[in-house]
Formats: structure tokens, sequence, C-alpha cells
């Protein structure tokens, strides 16, 4: 198994922050993934880094130009509890609604595309992702 960047990850349920034009995405996994981690990007953005546009950095700071980067969101395959049983997912728990797309950290193709609606959470399985691309 891979290391992850927070090793306590999955002993417990998730916090969901959901609410507005704000969706959560839950993905099944298979076993043999555990420990990988998935990048998450929007649909049609580019491999890499978002750089040098405007942004909020939360309530705490303002909206600043800059010229840093900011790395798309990822998280680890986790083997979490659920229903009396472990199932390894992918928990993104906040996310503007729109469309999404799911690729291996480090790059390659995207795997898996998810459009996130706002005041909901969107599940997928990696392992049936039909025509999703």
């Amino acid at each position: 198994m891979a290391d992850l960047e927070n090793p306590f990850a999955g002993q417990g349920p998730v916090m969901l922050d959901i609410g507005g034009d704000v969706g959560a995405l839950v993905v099944t996994m298979p076993l043999d993934m555990e420990g990988v981690e998935i990048e998450i990007r929007p649909d049609g953005e580019e491999a890499g880094n978002i750089s040098g546009a405007d942004h909020d950095h939360g309530p705490d700071t303002d909206d600043h130009d800059h010229d840093h980067d900011h790395a798309h969101p990822h998280v680890g395959v986790v083997n979490r509890p659920a229903g009396g049983e472990n199932i390894p997912s992918l928990v993104y728990p906040e996310l503007v609604a729109g469309d999404y797309v799911l690729v291996p950290k480090g790059g390659g193709d995207p795997y898996l595309r998810a459009t996130v609606v706002g005041g909901e959470v969107t599940t997928m399985d990696w392992a049936t992702r039909g025509d999703s691309l």
C-alpha cells in the first residue's frame, strides 16, 4: 500500500460540506487501488497546476492577484467503514457544482468524468465507468 498524506484517514465518517452550489463526490474503488491518490480537476482544464488566477483563499484572506501555483485537489483511496463493511473509496467532500475529470495523481489521461450537483452527493464506481469519457 502507498504512503498516504493522512495515515488516519478512513478511520471514521467523512464530514461533507454541501449546500447551495457545493456538492460532494464519492467514488467506489477497486480494493487493489487502496492507497493510490486520485486528482480531480474541472473538465476541460489542462493537467498540472492552476496558476495566476484571482481566487478566494478562504474567509480570513483577501482575494489577490498572484502567480503562485495551486495543485488540483487529490485524495487517497481509503478502505472506509460503510454499512457494516469496509469499502475502498474516494471522497471529495466539497466541490463546486460542475463537470470534473478524475486522473491518477502524477499524470495520465482522465479516467472518469463526474458531474457534481450543488447540495447533493454524487456517487460513482471507478470499475464500471462505462462510457464516461
